[in-house]
């Protein structure tokens, strides 16, 4: 993992940026937000079902999520998994928590933002989930987390070892290789998966540069979000009642960061972000979306719940 030194001076220097800019938040770059295009979107000839699985939540100070929100003063944050159900496959978009999270994968984060970044208890493990809902872990076909933090892949730990996990391969090779994991990484529930690679070899969609058709009938397409994490993506899914749902993974981590368009606080934000410059771009172009896309941040708890089973609320 990234050395207790290393990660003393990030931390540092997030602290000591952090108050100035609660006061005053980074600016929006109006000439690159004015020179996004908006690309077609492809018709989708198949739809899937999406369904959230929260399986632990809490609340956190807006203003550090938001920078320097001031309205609401706290947002409800949640780790949540979602299930997508295709016509010729069931995966899971950013299987979250396992069991025993805290003992199993939390030992792997830096002691110095292990405090911040804890699921709140009770966590539901993935396995349990799922079976709350009728659905036994064999019979997932494939895992596509939108990066490759902690928090979207430790609930591969609950999850048959032949699973795969599709990734891109800059994320993959960013996240495993070398001695020292990038701050955020947990490589134990990583280290044995097989990955499958895939490019975003499609044209542009809508604000982004980059896309890739996974099921080839534009159901569920995946786009370039990098700046969080370098091979960071979103999952964006058509779904039967004509919506089209963008799961923007953590390249923002609340609907207010799009709506404001702000980026998360230096801290944590500078901890945790790959490439700061590339993370607000994202922002803007989720902020420049036509209005009937919607963007859900993996940890935007009213967001996710809007796709959550009854008795899951």
């Amino acid at each position: 993992m990234t050395t207790n030194a290393e990660m003393i001076v990030k931390c540092c220097g997030a602290l000591a940026a952090t108050p100035g800019r609660l006061l005053r938040p980074r600016k929006p770059d109006r000439r690159f937000l004015e020179s996004l295009d908006n690309a077609a979107l492809p018709r989708a000839r198949a739809t899937v079902k999406l369904t959230s699985l929260v399986q632990s939540s809490k609340n956190n100070p807006a203003a550090f999520i938001a920078e320097g929100a001031r309205k609401p003063r706290q947002v409800r944050s949640g780790m949540t998994t979602f299930l997508v159900e295709h016509p010729s496959a069931r995966f899971v978009v950013d299987p979250a928590m396992c069991a025993d999270v805290h003992h199993r994968v939390l030992p792997e984060i830096s002691p110095l933002i292990r405090p911040i970044v804890s699921p709140a208890k009770p966590v539901i493990g993935l396995a349990e989930i799922l079976s709350q809902h009728g659905i036994d872990v064999g019979g997932i076909d494939f895992a596509l987390p939108t990066h490759l933090h902690w928090d979207h892949v430790s609930g591969l730990l609950d999850l048959p070892d032949r699973l795969p996990v599709r990734a891109l391969a800059t994320e993959r090779s960013w996240a495993m290789d070398g001695s020292a994991a990038p701050s955020g990484i947990a490589r134990g529930p990583l280290s044995t998966r097989t990955f499958e690679a895939y490019e975003l070899d499609g044209p542009p969609v809508l604000t982004f540069e980059r896309s890739h058709d996974v099921f080839g009938d534009g159901s569920v397409l995946l786009v370039d979000l990098a700046g969080h994490t370098p091979g960071s993506v979103g999952v964006l899914v058509a779904l039967d009642d004509g919506r089209r749902v963008l799961l923007a993974g953590d390249a923002v981590w609340h609907g207010l960061q799009v709506q404001l368009l702000r980026e998360k606080a230096p801290f944590p934000g500078q901890i945790v972000d790959a490439d700061r410059l590339d993370a607000f771009r994202v922002v803007h172009r989720l902020h420049a979306l036509p209005a009937e896309i919607e963007v859900v941040a993996s940890h935007d708890y009213g967001a996710a719940a809007k796709f959550a089973p009854v008795m899951a609320r």
